[in-house]
């Protein structure tokens, strides 16, 4: 009977010992839920910090964000002329290849990959200029519509609220036309890299005959997006003069 109530008190030790580390498994999993919250939570309360004293430093020196507004306008529609002209660039040395007809491939081909590699370089830029803008615009729009319910003159609020209309509905059609540029400017790249991987793989005259049909598909696909950034570029042009 000793034996067999030794045996009892084992198990029961055993069992609290797995009770325990189950609690102690528990405990572990909602102190790193935890801290993962805390965490983001504090990352949040940062990058709400860190906006709000970037912004104040600027107006410090008199720069609001009406004045980033502009100034992240600008600097999109400047980066989108530079993508646009290594596009060209690329349109070039694509209608080059083609007429290939002899001489060093792989020469040819390293022009060619150095394009497409300056073109996914001008893209990046070109979107990241874009998000910087979205973000200065919709902290713009929201300081604005704030402002307007301290106006207590009702002439004075009415016609801020109608300059804010008027500002918004422009903005708009500037970021239908950058947006519609940073899509378009995502199946050229496409289709760029299919192209260069394509000649890297096949270094022959063969193979450049062979993706002629590929090459007017793509030289039309980039006159396309040539085409939308002069639009973006004209709307870019048409806002910076209307924020003057």
């Amino acid at each position: 009977m000793k034996i067999i109530t030794e045996i009892g008190d084992t198990n029961a030790v055993a069992s609290d010992d797995k009770v325990c580390y189950r609690q102690v498994v528990n405990w572990k999993i909602f102190a790193r839920s935890y801290a993962l919250s805390f965490t983001l939570f504090l990352l949040a309360v940062l990058m709400c910090s860190c906006s709000s004293l970037y912004y104040s430093a600027y107006e410090t020196f008199g720069v609001h964000k009406r004045d980033l507004l502009k100034k992240r306008v600008t600097a999109a529609r400047d980066d989108q002329e530079e993508a646009q002209q290594q596009f060209k660039d690329a349109l070039t040395r694509l209608k080059e290849i083609t007429r290939f007809d002899g001489g060093e491939l792989e020469s040819a081909y390293n022009s060619l990959k150095s394009e497409y590699d300056s073109c996914v370089s001008s893209a990046d830029s070109v979107r990241k200029r874009i998000r910087d803008v979205e973000t200065v615009a919709a902290d713009l729009f929201k300081e604005w519509q704030k402002e307007i319910g301290e106006i207590n003159t009702p002439a004075m609020r009415d016609s801020s609220r109608e300059q804010l209309s008027a500002t918004k509905e422009r903005y708009n059609e500037l970021h239908r036309a950058l947006v519609s540029a940073e899509q378009s400017m995502t199946p050229v790249l496409s289709q760029f890299k299919d192209y260069v991987l394509y000649l890297k793989h096949n270094l022959n005259a063969q193979a450049i005959a062979s993706l002629k049909g590929e090459t007017t598909n793509i030289q039309n696909d980039i006159n396309k997006l040539i085409a939308q950034m002069n639009n973006s570029i004209a709307r870019a042009d048409e806002f910076i003069k209307a924020m003057k």
